[in-house]
């Protein structure tokens, strides 16, 4: 199920000079904004969730996961060069399996390990903030990078309509509407944050079980669909 060759394919395709530049725009002004919140406002605990679940898990995260959800794939279905790819004698879903897994790791990478350090500076990890908001990023990062992967396959703008979906959906209606906070990745792996907090700091409109359920289904139902719709992409290549 996993490929090394489509693997390093996409971690260069993925972190070639200008898209790196990119993924690391966020996170460094997460980490600048945390160090100017800290010495102007001391260690909070209020402050350091605020910011963590506002800019890190309701902004960052989602759009490093377009980045490299639609990354992994889209490009390559954009210029034509999938058909090379898809010319190799490997399983459909070995190669979205395969650039799954290195869309989640990039995406984890540069997001979840710049909310620790955000989190650790925020207030030193006081209330085990720090490490909540890190494993909803974690988590988080599998569910956005299968959802993102599906759509640069399904689209040939799927960064735009990604955008749309991190910043409207996930930012504005999964933070403000109540009705949309069951159906937000936000929401999901904020009630894992929760549990791993245990206190009232980081807090979720969506139950742990449900959460957990539904971040499976929809990485699971996501992934498979990214696979069944490649499989047509080469029926209509090879006609």
């Amino acid at each position: 199920m996993y490929d090394p060759t489509v693997a390093r394919l996409t971690y260069r395709a993925l972190l070639g000079r200008r898209r790196a530049l990119i993924l690391g725009a966020l996170p460094l002004l997460l980490i600048a904004i945390s160090i100017v919140v800290r010495a102007l406002a001391g260690a909070d605990d209020q402050t350091a969730s605020d910011l963590l679940g506002g800019l890190a898990l309701a902004t960052m995260v989602p759009i490093i996961g377009v980045i490299a959800g639609t990354g992994a794939i889209g490009p390559e279905i954009d210029d034509g060069s999938v058909v090379y790819l898809l010319s190799k004698p490997l399983k459909r879903p070995t190669i979205i399996f395969t650039k799954l897994i290195v869309a989640i790791a990039v995406t984890m990478v540069f997001s979840a390990l710049p909310t620790f350090i955000a989190g650790y500076i925020l207030n030193g990890n006081g209330q085990q903030i720090a490490v909540a908001y890190t494993v909803a990023a974690l988590v988080a990062s599998i569910a956005y990078a299968a959802i993102f992967l599906l759509l640069g396959t399904v689209s040939r703008h799927a960064v735009v309509f990604g955008l749309v979906y991190a910043l409207v959906w996930e930012a504005l209606f999964g933070s403000l509407v109540e009705g949309a906070r069951t159906l937000s990745v936000q929401q999901w792996s904020l009630a894992v944050a929760q549990k791993v907090a245990g206190g009232d700091m980081v807090t979720s409109d969506v139950g742990l079980t449900t959460a957990t359920v539904l971040l499976a289904v929809v990485t699971v139902l996501a992934t498979w669909y990214a696979g069944q719709k490649l499989r047509s992409l080469t029926l209509a290549g090879e006609e």
